[in-house]
């Protein structure tokens, strides 16, 4: 009998520590998806995309594949295209300059920022600048060039600029590829660079998107390892957050809040078993994840590919923006009023 009630004890212990090891976030949230979002001319469908973000002043900014999954074939397609809030189009650049379009950023002079991390022939594996009219104004790397040198970029995933002009770079798609950040002065001159393969602090797999708060700290998702890794700028590890699950995409609005988009928990490949996915949302300043918002297309018992949200963006009235891979799209989520279901009489 004491045998039975002591393993009837651990089993009930095991379930208590199961239960605190999972994450906690809030499960109803004020954002309704809008899907069809994005209006594009005629005869044109949406490809791929990962990269979307805010302008200066107020339009959103995304980069899309062409129609497909890579512009690679598509030289009479822009991928660059600037929307109003609302989903209609205002502009478009960048036909057969860019590969395979993968990270956004926007500066504070309105700069488009885009990472090219494939490489085709004599394009891909760079960052390009665009003025807010598609000039050209710089690139980072070698075109068609994969490499691990202080000039070069094997899979750009990301791109930023902090507010002093220095540029980062999350160089390396893949589990397997550079895992490192690359710093450069705002005129492109290579400053210094951080990371290898690994997971310790300031190890990475794939660093796939970054994020800048109001401390200037730097935000990396550093998605292989599933945890977001903070940095001072000169690469010093300041803390590593697992709770906003497997980070694909992430956006720091100017509230301070921390948006990360999961578009990979829970396949049999990523290893971040019994996490969903879907936007998580929480404070910068403490760490908490407040909200959810879960992706509606996840298969059970797990999906093979990306799902959903990889890219996500804020406008200044906080209503988000998916960019979706797989269902190639964008959604936007708008903040509505949100009121508990009405009480049920008493039986």
């Amino acid at each position: 009998m004491l045998a039975r009630v002591s393993r009837m004890h651990g089993v009930l212990l095991g379930l208590v520590g199961a239960v605190l090891a999972m994450p906690a976030f809030a499960q109803d949230h004020p954002w309704r998806a809008n899907y069809g979002w994005g209006k594009l001319p005629e005869g044109r469908s949406w490809g791929s995309t990962s990269a979307v973000y805010p302008g200066p002043d107020g339009t959103i900014w995304v980069a899309e594949r062409c129609g497909q999954n890579s512009c690679v074939g598509r030289d009479d397609v822009d991928p660059i295209l600037q929307f109003d809030t609302n989903g209609n189009l205002l502009k478009s650049f960048g036909k057969g300059l860019i590969t395979w379009p993968h990270g956004i950023h926007v500066d504070r002079e309105g700069n488009v920022w885009i990472t090219d991390a494939r490489g085709e022939g004599s394009r891909g594996h760079q960052v390009i600048k665009f003025d807010p009219n598609g000039r050209e104004l710089m690139r980072l790397g070698k075109a068609g060039v994969a490499g691990a040198g202080n000039d070069v970029f094997d899979q750009p995933s990301d791109v930023l600029v902090a507010p002093n002009g220095d540029i980062f770079v999350a160089d390396g798609h893949g589990s397997e590829g550079n895992n490192r950040i690359v710093k450069f002065s705002a005129d492109g001159r290579f400053i210094k660079t951080w990371g290898q393969t690994g997971a310790e602090a300031g190890e990475f797999r794939d660093p796939h998107a970054l994020a800048m708060d109001s401390k200037g700290r730097l935000f990396v998702g550093d998605r292989g390892n599933s945890r977001v890794q903070i940095f001072d700028q000169d690469g010093n590890w300041i803390a590593t957050w697992t709770q906003f699950g497997r980070p694909s995409g992430l956006f720091i609005d100017r509230n301070d809040v921390l948006y990360s988009a999961d578009s990979e928990s829970h396949a049999s490949w990523s290893g971040n078993w019994g996490w969903r996915r879907g936007i998580r949302i929480g404070s910068v300043t403490d760490g908490w994840v407040t909200a959810f918002i879960p992706d509606p297309g996840q298969p059970e018992p797990y999906a093979a590919g990306t799902t959903a949200a990889e890219g996500v963006a804020v406008d200044a009235d906080g209503n988000i923006y998916g960019a979706e891979v797989g269902p190639r799209q964008v959604v936007k989520y708008t903040i509505a009023s949100w009121e508990a279901p009405p009480e049920q009489p008493a039986k």
